[in-house]
Parts: C-alpha cells; sequence; structure tokens
C-alpha cells in the first residue's frame, strides 16, 4: 500500500526551525485479499530460504525480552546464526518480567461470544481507530497459537477446577480472554521463552552478549549490516557484523523519569536508528496506567505498577464530599462515588486504561482525591472478599496485595488500595511495515519498540500477546523472504562503516566526559520528566505543548554544558550509561511535544484538551487525523520531517467510542 507523503512542518507548526523539502513515499506492504486470508496468503507469497542455507546468515537481535527472546530462539531454531544482546547480566532480568496481569487470546474457553473477530474489533475500538486493521488482525489470530506455544513450554497458566485454562476479564472488552499466571504472567512467559533462547545458546546457534548497550546502528549502502555497542563491564566498544539486524528494546515511558518501567529502559538502540533513518512514528502515544501506587515523595525514583487485573473484583471510588477525610472504612455507601459505575454502567471498573485514568484525574482535580496530595482514589476489595471469600482473592492476587502491603504499609484485605495513573507503555516507536522492517532495509522492529498493533491506545493484556507474536511468529517469516531476495557483499568490522560508527561513539562518550559540570544525570532527568509529564501527560493544551517545547531545548543545552559524569569511559560506569540515555531522552522529548501539538484532535492516550466531546470524553478528527505520523530526522537544530501513512478501515468503521 503506497502512502503519500505529506507536508513538511514549518517554525509556525512548532516553533522550531523549518525543515528541508524532501520527498518519500512509505509502503505498508500489506497484502490484498480478504482480512482474515492476508496472513495465510502472504506468508504463502514469501520467499524461502533453504535450511542449507541458513546457517550462512547472522541475525543480531537486541534485547532479549519477550519479543527478543523469543525471535533469537526461533530464528535460531530454524538454523540461522544469531547474535543477542541485553544490557541486563541476563535475559532473565528483561523488563518483560514485570508484566503481571496476564495475555489476551481468543480461544473462546468459556464460550461469551469471543472470537477472533472481536478480539481484532475489540483491539482496533480500544486503540481509539489509529491503527492498521491488517496488522490488528493477524495479531488477534495469531493470539491462539500463542497460548499452545506456551503451554507447550510448561507456562504455568491458571487452570480451572477440572484443569482447564482459566481466563479472566481485562479492559476495553465483555469477555473473558486473558489467560493468566497469578500476578506474575510475564515473569512465566518470559521463562518459556529464556529456556527456548538457552537451549540454543547450549547447541551454539545464539550467542549471547549480556551486559552490552547498543550505541549505534551501522549502515551500508542504505542497509542495517550491524551494531556498535559498549560492554558496560570493560568499558570497551566493540562492533558485531550481521545480515539482518531487529530491534527489540521496549519503550520509551522513562523520558517522564517517573514511570512504571525499570529504571534501565531506555530509547538509546531506536533513537540513534531514527537519526541514522528509521522513521519515528506517533511519539506522542503514550499510555498513562490507571493503577498504579501513587506518588510518595521526592525520594522515588519509580512508580509501581498494580495489575489491571485487579479491577475485576476491585471496584474504584472516591469520597462524595472534597471535604471528607475519614478513613475510607468509615465512609458509607451512600457518601462515595463509584464514579467509573456512574460514568460508563457497561463496562464500570473494566473500561480502557486511557478512560479510565482521565476519570482518576478529573475526579482529583475536583478536590476529591485521597492520600497525601490528594493524588490518589480508592480500589476496593470488600465487596468481592463478601461475596467470594479472602481464600478466593488471596488465591487471585495474593502476590499482588503482598506486594502493595510491603510498599505501602497498608493491609488491602482490610483496607482499601490507593491507586493513581502513572506512565507505563509507550504505543508510539519506530515506523515498520507488514513484515515488521523499518525504513532502513534489513533492520526489524519487534515489540513495544515499534508502533505497529495498538493504535492511539493498548488495551491491557496485549503488551505481551504483541511481543510474542512479533518474535515466535511474525519475524521467522519475514527475516527469511528479505534474506532470499536480497544479494547481500560479505562485510566485517573492518569496514569503513563501522569504523566510523565506532569513532561516533567514542567522540560521544569523551563529549560526555568532559564536561565536568556542577549538574547530575538525574537532575537533568527529573527536571526533564516534570515537564513531560505537566505538559504532555495525561493531558495536553497547545499551550502546554509550546511551553514544554520553549524549555525542553534549554534544559538539553544546559546538559551539554553543566552535566557531571564522573569516572571514566573504561570501566563500569552506571553514571555514564545513564547520561548517554538522557541525552537521547532530551532529544526524543520534543519529537513527542512536536507530535502531540500537530495533532489537532484527542484519541486514546493523546488528549488534548481542545478536543473534548461536551462529557468529556476524546473526540477524534477522523477526516484530517486517520494516519499514521511518521517522522524523518533531519538534523540537528532542523524541525523533522513529517510523513503520513493513511489508515484504511474496512472492516471495523471509525465512531465515537462509548464505553456506557
Amino acid at each position: 500500500m503506497a502512502v503519500e507523503t505529506t507536508k513538511n512542518l514549518t517554525a509556525t507548526d512548532t516553533d522550531v526551525k523549518p525543515a528541508t523539502t524532501y520527498q518519500v513515499v512509505l509502503d505498508a506492504k500489506i497484502p490484498d485479499g480478504p482480512i482474515e486470508d492476508k496472513w495465510d496468503r502472504h506468508k504463502f507469497n514469501l520467499k524461502l530460504v533453504n535450511p542449507a542455507n541458513k546457517r550462512r546468515f547472522t541475525i543480531i537481535v537486541v534485547g532479549s525480552g519477550l519479543a527478543g527472546a523469543s525471535a533469537a530462539a526461533s530464528l535460531a531454531e530454524l538454523g540461522y546464526n544469531v547474535k543477542c544482546f541485553c544490557y541486563q547480566d541476563s535475559p532473565r532480568r528483561a523488563h518483560s518480567i514485570a508484566a503481571q496481569g496476564g495475555i489476551n487470546a481468543a480461544k473462546n474457553y468459556r464460550n461469551d461470544g469471543d472470537s477472533v473477530f472481536r478480539l481484532f474489533y475489540d483491539t482496533v475500538k480500544g486503540g481509539d481507530y489509529r491503527a492498521r486493521e491488517a496488522n490488528v488482525y493477524r495479531l488477534a489470530q495469531i493470539s491462539l497459537n500463542i497460548i499452545d506455544q506456551c503451554v507447550a513450554q510448561g507456562v504455568p497458566f491458571a487452570r480451572e477446577y477440572g484443569g482447564l485454562l482459566d481466563t479472566r476479564s481485562f479492559g476495553g472488552a465483555q469477555v473473558s480472554r486473558t489467560f493468566y499466571a497469578r500476578g506474575q504472567t510475564g515473569q512465566q512467559l518470559l521463562l518459556g521463552a529464556y529456556q527456548a533462547l538457552e537451549r540454543q545458546i547450549g547447541l551454539g546457534k545464539v550467542q549471547m552478549f549480556p551486559r552490552h548497550e547498543m550505541l549505534e546502528p551501522v549502515i551500508i549502502n542504505g542497509r542495517a549490516r550491524g551494531i556498535v555497542v559498549r560492554d558496560m563491564v570493560t568499558g570497551e566498544i566493540e562492533s558485531h557484523a550481521a545480515d539482518v539486524v531487529v530491534l527489540a528494546t521496549g519503550g520509551y515511558g522513562n523520558v517522564f523519569y517517573l514511570s512504571t518501567n525499570a529504571k534501565g529502559c531506555n530509547a538509546t538502540a531506536i533513537w540513534r536508528a531514527h537519526k541514522k533513518g528509521a522513521f519515528f512514528a506517533n511519539p506522542c502515544f503514550t499510555q498513562i496506567h490507571p493503577t498504579c501506587i501513587p506518588v510518595s515523595g521526592d525520594h522515588q525514583s519509580k512508580l509501581t505498577l498494580m495489575s489491571e487485573s485487579l479491577r475485576n473484583d476491585g471496584r474504584v471510588w472516591v469520597p462524595l464530599d472534597p471535604n471528607d477525610k475519614r478513613a475510607p472504612n468509615l465512609i458509607p455507601e451512600s457518601e462515595r462515588d463509584y464514579y467509573l459505575e456512574r460514568r460508563y454502567p457497561s463496562f464500570g471498573n473494566l473500561v480502557p486504561r486511557d478512560v479510565a485514568s482521565r476519570a482518576a484525574k478529573v475526579v482529583c482535580d475536583e478536590g476529591r482525591g485521597v492520600g497525601p496530595g490528594g493524588r490518589g482514589v480508592y480500589l476496593d476489595f470488600s465487596d468481592a472478599i463478601k461475596r467470594l471469600g479472602v481464600n478466593i482473592i488471596r488465591e487471585r492476587y495474593g502476590n499482588l496485595f503482598d506486594m502493595y502491603e510491603r510498599i505501602t504499609g497498608e493491609n488491602p484485605y482490610e483496607v482499601p488500595m490507593r491507586i493513581y495513573p502513572a506512565v507505563h507503555y509507550t504505543m508510539g516507536g519506530l515506523w515498520v511495515d507488514y513484515n515488521l522492517m523499518s525504513t532502513i532495509p534489513g533492520l526489524y522492529v519487534a515489540g513495544e519498540a515499534n508502533f505497529s498493533d495498538h493504535g492511539a491506545n493498548r488495551l491491557g493484556a496485549s503488551a505481551l500477546m504483541q511481543g510474542l507474536a512479533d518474535g515466535y511468529f511474525v519475524l521467522p517469516a519475514t527475516v527469511g523472504d528479505y534474506l532470499a531476495q536480497t544479494k547481500l557483499e560479505k562485510i566485517d568490522t573492518s569496514h569503513p562503516a563501522f569504523v566510523e560508527a565506532e569513532f561516533e561513539v567514542k567522540q560521544r562518550t569523551n563529549r560526555l566526559l568532559s564536561i565536568k559540570g556542577k549538574r547530575t544525570v538525574d537532575s537533568f532527568h527529573r527536571e526533564l520528566g516534570k515537564i513531560m509529564w505537566d505538559n504532555c501527560g495525561m493531558s495536553r493544551t497547545e499551550a502546554s505543548l509550546k511551553e514544554a517545547l520553549k524549555r525542553i531545548p534549554e534544559i538539553r543545552a544546559e546538559f551539554w554544558e553543566n552535566v557531571n559524569v564522573p569516572g571514566s569511559g573504561d570501566e563500569l560506569n552506571q553514571s555514564l550509561e545513564k547520561a548517554g540515555r538522557v541525552a537521547d531522552f532530551l532529544e526524543l522529548a520534543e519529537l513527542m511535544c512536536i507530535d502531540a501539538l500537530h495533532r489537532n484532535e484527542s484519541c486514546g492516550g493523546h488528549f488534548r484538551e481542545e478536543y473534548q466531546t461536551p462529557d468529556g470524553e476524546a473526540l477524534r478528527d477522523d477526516e484530517n487525523f486517520s494516519y499514521v505520523a511518521a517522522w524523518q530526522y533531519n538534523g540537528e537544530g532542523n524541525a523533522p520531517i513529517l510523513h503520513k501513512e493513511p489508515l484504511h478501515f474496512e472492516y471495523v468503521h471509525p465512531s465515537q467510542r462509548s464505553y456506557k
């Protein structure tokens, strides 16, 4: 599907320097035919690599979470030689392990009306009609295979009394399609992928590089042919050549400083690829999760997620009276506002994340928030405990309740939890076509690092689904097609492109170490995060975004003049690692605000206060903004260039979302 290139942003649009003229045509490579046949027909038409020839190719996989580990294991199983890189000391430390609530799949074990088409429909609707239909339908199809794959690996999904796999409900759906392993679903799925990966390591088909951080992609003749990494223990800069590079490095939520992401999560790999030619799509589409432990003070460096699954049995409420400061158990039912049940009677507490988050902000802005600073709402399990008994609740959520009590000192079996929205997931990422290839040939992007399947809002329990779909089932088919059709010259790390990339990395490192300023890296990151949360967070306005676009370049300029990075580059140096990542965040944050400013509508996680319905819901502008915004880097100091991929809806026609 050819995509029309659009006008560039100008200084009038964003208050930054105008871009130069540049023409590009994006091709999403969406197959023809009925949507239910697209993926199967496409797979059949993809070119294959002879089994004996696969061992002649080397594939680099950057990242070892669900998307990266499953991709590396699956590609090695096919016979390719794989190098897998992660900055953790083990793939088991990837942030995927922190996912709690479950993974969606259209198995319809409950016979409650679910189907592949319904999962497809719910996902497109939940994403507020800003995702490709073809990608989403493929994801729904593959969901069936994922569960079978994971069961075969021994993933201990919850089971009913009779031994059948159990499911529960999640936000944005009226069926029970979420498979889970208590509150440890991400951990158990990652262990399954990790075991598959370790098998290939043992067979010599995967070479694992822990404690290595990618700092630069290497592009030769317009194609991705390797990466430059830093050994985080010794400081050594290394180059690695390959025939294909896969980025599976997660999202960029830590641009906000406080998020539910692990502290190490960063945008460096995808941002450096963006600066080498990979378009960045929909960067302003960030997800605020409604069910997190509220901020408790300036000492915090991250926030803690409480699984969305808790909203199955927990009821969300605040006092009716803003002046009511009584303990929650002393407030009678008649003086409580179960505001989600009141506003959305059909879905109640299981509305999608963007809807629940904004509703919490509204009641807190009204002065009815609870806890320190009034930035919290209650998540109450007393009704469920009376109805089901404490033992059932403990079986379902015991580890989550224990975690909450360890962090807050409050027993959620006896008093309601306090929760508030926090940055959790990013729907934006590098633009990819139907084959998951970026605008750089040979550079594939999987999982949260790409933009592809969730539109403007991800449904709960769909992140794990996408990561495993990309790694286990999509990439093994599409990578082979590229290799079968592309004549690649033999290269090694002595090639001038590797020498140049290493020089860039060393130059950047030396520059950071030589500044010797007076401010810590964390102080800059915290300042940037506050600006982003206040001006480009749960809600945005034209004025707030322009304020952010004024402040971010000022902070960036001071960073490069006044940051202090102690130590050297020839050793373990966490300050240096953080400095490089924050430098990238300071550039990415500006692109996020530019994207949010140009999109004069509200959709999903992108809520512009100027564009809302009379009852406060997101108001889309399908006539003018039904497209993927793919941004091209245009050099330092120049405005990025906007390219549009129109979105066409043949099977799920856009309408005003309603969960009432």
